[in-house]
């Protein structure tokens, strides 16, 4: 179905139609000629105002004009303000600060001002629930950072929480605005603090549709979720030419800050898409599973997927040579409502599996060890990829299912000196510090320390389950595996000592999981009284 949106200019009207990850421009005349005049004699005073403020109000909808938008456009990229009527629902947007200028005076800035100074603040809905949004205009001094600009997004920041909700960001800026020195520093620093004070009150998620370079950076990487457009978008501290001076390296800015460098090896980014139309399409998606704050439940969606089903193909999804892999998202798939599963970071740590589905309607938190990428085994990157994970659904309240498959921590002298000891304590952290009803199934392997981090019954696990083919061992010297797989390699040991709460059949998992969310609802769990913990960063 197309969406049709309209782009009113004082010049030309222009509607965009939206089909098929197409953005089509349709231009025409205006039906009426009463573009706005400047006032004349014979006119009121309030007609004068009224006018004026109309010409502002024209001059804000087209950022830095014709000419910047059209450049905007052949760089595949949408202006501010259609990323705001793409991602919010139609006719739902409530713009702040449209009039809002700059009031450096320097560089002969003075003379050169432009309504709504690079960046569309307010609030709308996503299917209904509000969200705040700020969307920088490169068209606009290439979106780059003033102290008002830094005032219109720490407004609508401060605003979100007041009533809670989450803070939606699209990024396409050239950094902070040079000729304003010290005070866009400050603006910079003003909205950290935001970031900060927002963590754990409101979900904050941040869109990279262009560069994003400098202090900026910080913002999204203090965002719970930053997603990038490919080819188009970029992140990093010091660009080519400086890592080029200082480092006589030469690199692109793809390679050095772009999609991929994020999404695959730094692990900044929680994920890529193809173009901006299909990024907000998928933001719109990812918005759906998040409460609107820490205060609210997440929402929950009818589903025709009944919570007595069973799915007798997982009692033979686990092979029968232990040394053979197995995809675990067929597991979740299979377990979740109507197969939907909206994965987390699915290019980076790929030894681990994160992210969102629902369970009978309900916003569920699955982590899954991954036995088809390094047999499932734990390492730095997939320990720090999973407690951040695990500590962002504790702090909005939602479950969190975990499935173990994990051969233990990944040895060598690379891990041991990148700090492995301290890197897989975050996850044991995060798991341990939890509060949110935690079901936990094992599925086949469970060994040594890695069996304690992966939400065991000692880490305050509410229901602890393993399938009839799962090891529950520790895993020891070469000389003592046959003993140890003899008498120790299957749940029995674990269920007889009450650290195993059943041993089930995988084909009642979902409907015994979903017992237990219901079972779980209304639990009650606080930590002791603290400033705040120390988690071992």
């Amino acid at each position: 179905m197309s969406r049709i949106i309209s782009l009113i200019s004082p010049i030309r009207s222009r509607v965009a139609v939206v089909r098929e990850n197409q953005f089509i421009y349709r231009e025409f005349t205006p039906l009426t000629s009463s573009i706005i005049k400047r006032h004349a004699s014979g006119k009121t005073r309030e007609e004068y105002v009224i006018n004026r403020i109309q010409r502002k109000r024209a001059d804000a909808q087209l950022g830095g004009g014709p000419e910047k938008i059209e450049i905007q456009h052949k760089k595949g990229k949408l202006t501010a303000r259609e990323r705001i009527d793409l991602l919010l629902d139609q006719g739902s947007f409530n713009e702040y600060d449209t009039f809002v200028e700059h009031q450096c005076v320097d560089f002969g800035m003075d003379q050169n001002k432009i309504t709504g100074d690079g960046v569309v603040t307010g609030h709308g809905t996503i299917n209904g629930r509000r969200v705040f949004v700020f969307s920088q205009d490169f068209t606009a001094f290439g979106g780059s950072l003033s102290r008002m600009n830094a005032e219109k997004i720490c407004k609508i920041m401060d605003k979100a929480v007041l009533v809670g909700a989450p803070v939606i960001g699209l990024n396409d800026s050239g950094g902070a605005r040079i000729q304003e020195g010290v005070d866009s520093l400050a603006g910079y620093a003003e909205i950290f603090e935001r970031n900060v004070l927002c963590s754990g009150v409101v979900p904050q998620i941040s869109l990279i549709m262009g560069p994003c370079a400098g202090g900026a950076v910080y913002s999204p990487a203090l965002t719970d979720f930053t997603f990038m457009v490919r080819d188009t978008s970029y992140l990093f501290v010091t660009g080519p030419d400086v890592v080029k001076a200082v480092c006589n390296e030469e690199v692109t800015q793809e390679e050095l800050g772009g999609a991929r460098a994020h999404t695959v090896l730094s692990g900044v980014a929680h994920n890529a898409f193809e173009n901006d139309i299909e990024a907000l399409q998928r933001v719109r998606d990812f918005f759906d599973f998040l409460p609107l704050s820490n205060r609210e439940p997440a929402p929950v969606r009818y589903s025709d997927d009944s919570s007595h089903r069973e799915d007798f193909s997982l009692d033979h999804i686990i092979p029968v040579d232990s040394t053979k892999a197995y995809d675990i998202r067929d597991v979740i798939t299979r377990i979740v409502d109507e197969g939907n599963f909206f994965e987390i970071m699915p290019d980076f740590a790929k030894n681990i599996v994160i992210g969102f589905a629902r369970m009978e309607g309900q916003t569920v938190s699955l982590v899954g060890n991954q036995p088809l990428v390094s047999s499932g085994v734990l390492d730095i990157n997939a320990s720090v990829k999973a407690a951040r994970w695990v500590r962002f659904c504790d702090a909005f309240n939602i479950p969190i299912i975990t499935l173990v498959d994990v051969p233990g921590f990944l040895p060598g002298t690379a891990q041991e000196h990148n700090g492995i000891i301290r890197h897989g304590a975050k996850l044991l952290f995060a798991y341990a510090e939890a509060t949110v009803p935690k079901i936990t199934i094992i599925t086949r392997k469970a060994y040594g320390g890695a069996y304690d981090v992966m939400s065991s019954k000692h880490l305050r696990g509410d229901i602890n389950y393993a399938w009839p083919t799962s090891e529950i061992a520790v895993m020891g010297a070469k000389g003592a595996v046959e003993i140890i797989f003899r008498h120790f390699a299957n749940p029995l040991p674990a269920a007889a000592r009450g650290f195993i709460d059943d041993i089930i059949l995988p084909a009642v998992t979902r409907r015994r999981i979903i017992e237990d969310l219901a079972v779980l609802k209304t639990k009650k769990l606080t930590n002791p009284s603290k400033k705040h913990s120390n988690c071992p960063l």
